[in-house]
């Protein structure tokens, strides 16, 4: 009998197993979203609509009577069905006749700054992704003009939004190409209109690495600059285009996270209340600190508009849980945000199809579970926009 053991070179069998992985991604995507087929975003009741819109279905009703604005769809059953286009129409349509400015384009006035959220933990599994893409669809469906930048060479933020890191963007068309030491691109070549109105996209894939090797060797030779500004200097090209970014960081702290830290306005850092995740996040406090620091001595202003934690993947029946969440709540008061994202199998089983909460019918879940999410995933995003509108000065 032959014991002979075979040894296998790990890199080989680690390329193998990425080949496997994304042939299969691949076809799961082809079955989802056959090649000649666009993802495209769900259509809204009327009673959606007008929670979006903040008017009553009544109004929207008599809207659609009176013939202004656009047509909803109407089913067998007589109910009205409007589309994410419809309903910025109608936005702008209502923006004319409004008691102030603003009631229903919520987004910059003059004097206002661009607000550029970090969404950052560098400990996985804390809900980072799922609370940035969820955060930038909702701004946008709320009628803010929105950026999503997806700076995790993971890329989970690109995917959840139609795109396959490892097929679709095999020639670039990163964040990197537009803030790489050598012949860097104009930021608006790298960014793509999304399904959702108001919401662009600049995807992320492994090509963001080459940044983090590539800034040592600029120190070295003395072509770096101040790197840490360089995603903000990409970002003041397209700065009068967008009312928010938001920058789904990487999971480390490193010389993006480091350059997304620097041209952010305001920071979210994501808490999965377990004790574990919550001494992971000391140091994650400790070393980005030490960093900023560095950042600041270098002549760089780290001043923000505000900085909160979110908590994530919360349960409310969770005694231990609730004594860690407690225990935040003395320590940091009002930084810690109020509302939290519940755990939740919706958005976890609308993410198995590559698709936010937002994205997906309530009918494919059990209605209390959807509406339990849905209503977690909204208090807790009309929370920071509520931020955002004080940073400019309203509330």
């Amino acid at each position: 009998m032959d014991n002979t053991f075979v040894h296998e070179d790990l890199n080989a069998v680690i390329r193998q197993h990425s080949e496997w992985l994304a042939n299969q991604l691949h076809s799961q995507r082809e079955s989802l979203f056959p090649p000649d087929a666009e993802k495209t975003m769900r259509k809204f009741t009327s009673g959606e609509a007008a929670g979006l819109l903040g008017v009553n279905d009544s109004y929207l009703r008599k809207l659609n009577l009176d013939g202004k604005g656009p047509s909803p769809e109407l089913t067998a059953g007589n109910r009205r069905l409007y589309s994410a286009q419809d309903i910025q129409a109608l936005r702008v349509l209502l923006e004319k006749t409004a008691r102030k400015p603003g009631d229903y384009v919520p987004g910059r006035r003059e004097g206002d700054h661009l607000q550029v959220i970090g969404v950052m933990n560098f400990k996985g599994g804390s809900g980072k992704t799922t609370t940035s893409a969820h955060l930038a669809q909702r701004l946008a469906l709320r009628g803010y003009r929105v950026l999503g930048i997806d700076l995790d060479p993971q890329a989970s933020f690109t995917a959840l939004h139609g795109v396959q890191p490892e097929l679709d963007l095999e020639d670039g068309g990163t964040l990197y190409d537009a803030i790489r030491y050598e012949d860097p691109e104009p930021i608006r070549s790298v960014i793509r209109k999304t399904y959702i109105p108001n919401l662009d996209l600049i995807p992320g894939n492994l090509e963001l690495m080459e940044f983090e090797h590539d800034t040592p060797r600029a120190l070295a030779q003395g072509n770096a600059g101040l790197f840490f500004f360089r995603v903000k200097e990409a970002l003041a090209q397209v700065d009068e285009d967008y009312d928010v970014v938001v920058i789904d960081c990487p999971p480390q702290l490193g010389f993006l996270t480091m350059s997304a830290l620097s041209a952010a306005t305001g920071v979210l850092v994501t808490i999965h209340p377990e004790m574990l995740d919550v001494m992971s996040m000391s140091q994650f406090l400790r070393m980005t600190a030490d960093l900023m620091d560095v950042i600041a001595e270098s002549g760089a202003d780290m001043s923000h508009d505000w900085m909160r934690y979110v908590l994530t993947r919360y349960e409310p029946q969770d005694a231990p849980q609730n004594r860690i969440v407690a225990f935040l709540r003395t320590m940091y008061g009002e930084a810690v945000l109020n509302s939290p994202m519940l755990k939740s199998t919706a958005i976890s089983d609308a993410g198995l199809t590559k698709q936010t909460l937002y994205e997906v019918e309530r009918s494919a879940f059990t209605r209390s579970t959807y509406d339990r999410a849905i209503e977690s995933l909204n208090t807790l995003n009309d929370e920071i926009a509520d931020l955002i509108q004080k940073t400019w000065g309203r509330t």
